[in-house]
């Protein structure tokens, strides 16, 4: 091992959570002017869908952080008496239908309450007849898996934030063998940084046909990744 890699610092950009930072995609343009749409009207209840790692989480907390949203999380307890706007994540993690009700019925007199989940509101488990209705009855605005053109925005930049400009030959080849997800873009270059000092070899695409074929594990999601 190099001197270099031996006192080598950990290295994890801050994430940046604000709307500026949220990158615009065919993936995702729909469900953005539809959650806009839902922000101007400045009432009612929005569904917020997509895959682990498609950025449902940036646009949510961009929102939470604008609106002075309070924020619940499974495991939580649920301010169902506070007023004022609220951010439901991970839905369908787990959530009491008693308290959900209570706040779909605060949403429809004036309540803004966005929740986020991974699969759409007609497939949320509830036993109460009235609250599948207003599940079956949420807006959503949904979000596909990220397409090529933002996969390699979000590669350049990560590997930008490292202050690395792989050959561009790498991009089509990793794009052809990742997970469809911002959370496994992270990972791989990471990994691929942390590698490369690791052999002393350059970032390419021989560094990643090594480390795709040596790591099974690399593209399983983080928990609480969203």
């Amino acid at each position: 091992m190099s001197i270099a890699a031996q006192f080598r610092l950990p290295f994890e950009p801050a994430a940046s959570w604000s709307r500026d930072a949220f990158l615009l995609s065919a993936s995702n343009d729909e469900a953005v002017a539809t959650l806009d749409r839902w922000v101007a009207t400045s009432s009612g209840p929005l569904a917020l869908i997509g895959p682990a790692g498609s950025g449902k989480t940036h646009l949510a907390q961009a929102w939470a952080d604008e609106a002075g949203a309070a924020v619940v999380i499974p495991g939580r307890p649920v301010p169902v008496e506070q007023l004022g706007p609220l951010l439901i994540e991970d839905i369908d993690l787990g959530f009491e239908d008693s308290s959900l009700f209570h706040l779909l019925n605060q949403a429809a007199v004036g309540r803004q309450v966005l929740i986020t989940g991974r699969i759409r509101p007609l497939a949320w488990e509830s036993g109460l007849p009235d609250l599948r209705s207003r599940l079956n009855a949420l807006p959503v605005a949904e979000i596909a898996p990220p397409d090529d053109a933002l996969l390699q925005t979000v590669l350049e930049r990560l590997f930008m934030d490292r202050h690395i400009r792989p050959e561009e030959d790498l991009y089509p080849y990793l794009l052809a063998r990742m997970e469809r997800s911002v959370s496994a873009a992270r990972r791989l270059v990471a990994r691929m940084d942390d590698a490369a000092a690791a052999r002393s070899r350059p970032i390419n695409k021989a560094l990643a046909r090594d480390l795709l074929g040596e790591s099974a594990d690399l593209f399983d999601d983080e928990p609480g990744e969203s």
